[in-house]
């Protein structure tokens, strides 16, 4: 394998080399003696590699000049930007080459072809040509899930909807409730029921379960055919006709001045931004606001910024800053290549070239169906987060008029990170505990930007950090390991830490409602809705 020198100082390249050369005699003599060592690879664990000494010799010439070619990215003479577009590009290039990606070099792969007399092959070929068909790469079996019958299924009805999106209120599952309400604001950029997947692992149950009224935007998919403004929607339009919109209702419903908020990723962006328009307006409707792995300030935002440069942001400008679609297709071909083993060469590995046919897995079937973005948004929400980081600098973002500051917004916030987080980088999501102004909890779970969010005490499963002692604003210190030293190792879920925190800011427990909605706002249909069932073409 070749290994370019992306432009390494000399004493960085020799060492390397070195290493190189004695990691490839030392596995040469193994090679020899027939003694090479099985590894513990997922892509080569199987028992057929175990069995092979030239297979192995294989998968440890390959990981050896991978590793070589890591370390020549990570020194190469160039500026921070460059060298992450690099070590991004050479990630690609290392995880698609790979021996266990193709029918000849993976013993696995010829095994099963053999003991199948040939079907492995040609039922992997079938799902090749029906993923080609869909354009997109089958991850589970999507026929065992059906929203609104075994996902999205938390008992509610929607009672508003706009051009933008649908406003769900659920059932109590309890006599009396907390007499703040609860607004979840999802993501736009994929469906709301990541929340909401089945009873065991929905946030949204949960919540309902601990005495909660708990209300959720639903957003709206876009598609090509559509012509009511929808491809026209702008990052104003989401902020107004989509959240401020969405807390007006909840207001009128609960006949409560101030509710309690929550957003996700994308939608813990939409949410701060509006509250700070709100601000501007001279309006608090928020009187707790919970934050789950969202940028405020896209400072270092992580992987992600491979992608973001101004000749970038100008296409996007001219491609959809007028209206039109961002489609769901490219959005998820983007993500899963921020993780291409686990994403994409996997699938094709047991898909395509042994045939298998992926299992069900409720959180793989949410991922599939994706969502398409208005144009205008998407352009708007690249240029002046991503690129610009606009959001973070007060009053350099204009809405209706009005500039925003996010350091206006004084309410009681919890701020929640993933510890291995690829999207949303932790110390990311903890820089902003400095963009906010109000009594702060910031909490770090372990896993990843799904995984860890999606934590069911039940489970039992995973940890997380967090000070036992309210820490003052003021005192979060500027690196967030720091903070992490001095922080607690807790066994479990931080739901229960979220619920206990967000207990002390909805007000004493009243009797529940049996009847959702109001006059204004009646019962429209019953959970999910309609809005959430649309597919993306």
């Amino acid at each position: 394998m070749s290994m370019p020198l992306f432009n390494v100082p000399t004493e960085k390249l020799a060492a390397i080399q070195r290493e190189f050369v004695d990691a490839w005699t030392q596995l040469a003599m193994q090679a020899s003696q027939g003694t090479i060592e099985p590894l513990h690879d997922r892509r080569f664990s199987g028992p057929a590699w175990a069995e092979c000494q030239r297979s192995l010799l294989t998968a440890h010439a390959y990981l050896l000049s991978a590793k070589a070619m890591e370390q020549m990215a990570d020194a190469a003479d160039i500026n921070d930007a460059e060298r992450q577009r690099l070590q991004f590009s050479v990630m690609q290039w290392i995880d698609a080459v790979s021996p266990s990606n193709y029918l000849a070099t993976n013993p696995d792969v010829l095994r099963t072809l053999l003991e199948s007399q040939g079907q492995s092959l040609t039922q992997g070929m079938q799902y090749f040509f029906q993923d080609l068909q869909k354009g997109r790469m089958t991850q589970t079996d999507e026929s065992k899930f059906q929203v609104g019958q075994n996902v999205a299924t938390t008992a509610g009805s929607v009672v508003f909807q706009n051009t933008l999106m649908q406003l769900i209120q659920y059932t109590p599952l309890t006599d009396t409730v907390h007499k703040k309400p609860l607004l979840l604001v999802p993501p736009c950029i994929n469906k709301y029921y990541i929340l909401d997947l089945q009873p065991e692992n929905s946030l949204v149950r949960y919540a309902v379960a601990q005495g909660y009224t708990v209300f959720l935007v639903s957003w709206r998919n876009p598609l090509p055919d559509d012509d009511d403004g929808i491809q026209q929607a702008t990052w104003g339009d989401y902020l107004n006709n989509g959240v401020l919109q969405a807390i007006d209702v909840v207001r009128s419903i609960s006949q409560e001045e101030q509710i309690n908020a929550l957003g996700f990723c994308v939608g813990g962006t939409i949410l701060s931004s509006a509250l700070a328009l709100a601000q501007a307006r001279g309006d608090q409707p928020v009187a707790s606001l919970t934050l789950l792995t969202t940028l405020l300030d896209f400072k270092a935002a992580g992987v992600l910024d491979v992608f973001v440069d101004e000749q970038h942001a100008q296409t996007r400008d001219r491609q959809l800053g007028d209206g039109g679609l961002m489609s769901a297709r490219e959005l998820g071909t983007t993500f899963s290549f921020l993780r291409p083993n686990e994403l994409v060469w996997n699938y094709v590995v047991n898909n395509y070239l042994k045939g298998m046919a992926p299992p069900a897995f409720d959180l793989l079937y949410w991922n599939s169906d994706g969502t398409n973005l208005p144009g205008p948004f998407f352009a708007w929400y690249f240029r002046n987060t991503y690129l610009e980081n606009r959001l973070i600098q007060p009053g350099n973002v204009v809405v209706d008029g009005l500039p925003i500051d996010l350091g206006t917004l004084s309410m009681p916030t919890y701020i929640y990170g993933s510890r291995e987080d690829h999207i949303v980088p932790w110390h990311a999501a903890y820089r902003s505990t400095h963009a906010l102004k109000g009594p702060i909890r910031f909490v770090l779970g372990a896993s990843g930007h799904i995984a860890g969010v999606i934590n069911p005490p039940v489970k039992q499963r995973r940890n997380y950090w967090a000070h036992d002692t309210q820490v003052p604003v003021q005192q979060y210190p500027q690196d967030p390991e720091n903070w992490l030293n001095g922080a607690e190792n807790h066994a479990g879920s931080w739901w229960p830490d979220w619920s206990s925190w967000l207990a002390q800011q909805s007000g004493p427990r009243v009797k529940a409602k049996t009847v959702l909605g109001n006059t204004d706002f009646p019962e429209l249909e019953a959970a999910p809705g309609s809005y959430v069932k649309v597919r993306a073409v």
